[in-house]
């Protein structure tokens, strides 16, 4: 009895970001505390650390690996969060350092950044106001307008 195979497996979206650190299973426990990150898979590599792992934050996986084999690889995330203003401060407590605290953004989302223990940065964010592309380009037209140098 065959079964078809699903050429994007069950739980996964199209794109997957893969993370190479040093340090996989201290990144995971940050994971854990800051973002609530699952644990869904934790294989060992030869060398006794960790070959590859996946953890689950919201409805995606992120799947990572030592970065011995080809080089370490940090990352810039943006990930949506129910309430950006604690994911945050747990970010923070975890052991991140702020990049940016969360502030009302002129797109719509409330938002705000950190850098991980690993050199990974992740901007996190609460999308609070629905915003038209017609008033997203009035706002980015203002924006630019109020930040040009001024004229002589």
């Amino acid at each position: 009895m065959s079964t078809q195979v699903k050429p994007i497996p069950d739980g996964y979206h199209s794109v997957t970001p893969y993370l190479m650190v040093e340090g996989v299973a201290d990144l995971i426990d940050f994971l854990k505390e800051a973002f609530e990150a699952v644990e869904t898979e934790r294989l060992p590599g030869p060398d006794g650390k960790v070959g590859h792992a996946e953890v689950r934050i919201g409805d995606s996986v992120l799947m990572m690996g030592e970065g011995d084999r080809y080089g370490l690889m940090p990352a810039a995330i943006y990930l949506y969060v129910e309430d950006v203003d604690a994911c945050y401060t747990r970010a923070l407590a975890a052991g991140a350092t702020s990049l940016m605290e969360p502030a009302d953004q002129f797109y719509g989302d409330r938002s705000g950044g950190v850098k991980d223990p690993f050199g990974n940065l992740w901007f996190v964010a609460t999308r609070k106001e629905d915003v038209s592309p017609e008033e997203l380009a009035r706002r980015v037209e203002a924006r630019a307008k109020s930040s040009a140098p001024p004229e002589n």
